[in-house]
């Protein structure tokens, strides 16, 4: 049975105030950087992409600002965001947008937006969870990201908060009731591990790709694949 829209309606807001909380640690960590709050801003509203966005001041915060670290910067953001493409490819049969919407879709097109469309059973359904999702999420991360900048000196180290792992938190609880079976969930786990143990190794956003190819390699020798559910 379909879930009621307004069931959808109301989990897309719980998941964009969830990851908006998550934008006041990223405006906290922009303005400690070195950008202003405008600068902060215009992160927020173009790149639209809060693991691409953290690795970006991650980077500036590292050393002095350069057209090297500006490079490195760039290149670990786009890396980051390399999956959302893959997104886009699985979402696109379902939303069937052309002009000026597929411009939108692209924007609104992040891991909590696919996880609510994908959640559901209906296209009608997943397409409204895309939406509803996507503009939820990209109206709170904003203003959090403003209230963040704003007001990011007097709330110390973010990570205190935990809001660093909300974000992370919310989307795995959204698509872990979707690994039905043991492959599903063993190439969820491994992936994690992978993505966790590598991260204090290796440059940012190549831990996201790793991850991602141990999905690929389950899938390609079917590890897993005559297990039962």
């Amino acid at each position: 049975m379909n879930k009621p829209s307004g069931n959808i309606f109301a989990t897309s807001v719980g998941v964009g105030i969830a990851t908006g909380l998550y934008g006041i640690s990223f405006g906290a960590l922009a303005v400690s950087a070195g950008l202003d709050v405008w600068q902060t801003m215009v992160l927020s509203l173009l790149m639209f992409s809060g693991g691409s966005q953290f690795a970006f001041i991650g980077l500036l915060a590292s050393a002095p600002i350069s057209s090297a670290v500006i490079a490195a910067a760039v290149t670990s953001a786009w890396l980051l965001g390399i999956r959302n493409g893959f997104y886009a490819i699985s979402l696109a049969p379902i939303l069937q947008k052309v002009g000026l919407k597929r411009l939108a879709a692209a924007m609104l097109t992040i891991d909590e937006s696919a996880a609510v469309a994908t959640a559901q059973t209906s296209p009608e359904d997943q397409r409204r969870g895309f939406w509803y999702t996507g503009f939820a999420v990209y109206v709170f991360w904003n203003i959090c990201t403003l209230l963040g900048a704003v007001i990011g000196n007097a709330l110390g180290d973010p990570a205190q908060w935990g809001l660093d792992a909300a974000a992370a938190a919310a989307f795995l609880g959204l698509v872990w009731p979707r690994f039905t079976s043991k492959q599903n969930r063993l190439v969820a786990l491994f992936a994690i591990a992978t993505a966790v143990l590598t991260t204090p190794f290796l440059p940012t956003g190549v831990p996201v790709l790793l991850a991602a190819a141990v999905g690929v390699a389950f899938g390609w020798f079917d590890i897993g694949g005559g297990a039962k559910k």
